[in-house]
């Protein structure tokens, strides 16, 4: 059995993601994938570069590391932007006989539109699961892994398991990938709740 830890959208506050690496180190997590975002919102970016190197995580890229890369100066360079500038659109692996697909937003390699199945509530919308499993259909891989909606879920569409382990800032969370059984495990993050979906301008920003 593998144990593949997944984390989204840090937004640059590394005291998060050190949790779930702790955590993810505690249960003997093999590999660690970041689905994107590493920048926005909070200002700690090279904390939190530094704690995705140390934890040797795969990571894709964001529409908010994009942003961050295109308002620096040209030429301009710092670790940050060698970090980022090296991300790709997606990652894909086979995984104990499972083949894993890792995207920011939805693939093949989007990182805006997203997928959405919940409601403000954390509740499933049956129209969206409907569109998804829709869209899907020809998608060829066990697990995809996706990022960018703040929304925590492990759904089943057309075959494949969909995990978004939500913002570990936003949504308080991370998650824990059990293979080759695709069972999944939502972990909660910084003392609180799991927010199942967090919409900008309904929630505060950050707390400790």
């Amino acid at each position: 059995m593998a144990l593949i830890g997944l984390i989204s959208d840090l937004h640059a506050a590394p005291e998060p993601v050190a949790q779930a690496l702790s955590i993810f180190k505690k249960a003997g997590v093999e590999q660690i994938l970041c689905a994107g975002d590493i920048a926005g919102y909070m200002q700690q970016l090279s904390a939190t570069v530094k704690l995705l190197e140390q934890g040797n995580c795969h990571t894709v890229i964001g529409n908010h590391d994009q942003s961050y890369l295109s308002k620096n100066p040209a030429g301009h360079e710092d670790a940050n932007i060698h970090f980022l500038q090296q991300l790709p659109l997606f990652y894909q692996a086979v995984i104990d006989n499972t083949s894993v697909y890792m995207v920011h937003a939805q693939p093949p390699d989007g990182t805006h539109g997203g997928i959405k199945l919940l409601d403000k509530n954390g509740e499933l919308l049956t129209e969206q699961v409907e569109l998804w499993t829709e869209k899907l259909r020809s998608f060829d891989y066990d697990v995809l892994v996706i990022g960018h909606t703040h929304q925590v879920f492990a759904e089943v569409l057309s075959g494949t398991l969909v995990i978004n382990p939500g913002s570990s800032l936003f949504n308080n969370c991370c998650a824990i990938l059990r293979l080759p059984e695709q069972s999944v495990e939502m972990i909660a993050l910084n003392g609180n709740n799991i927010e199942k979906t967090w919409n900008w301008g309904e929630h505060v920003i950050y707390r400790k």
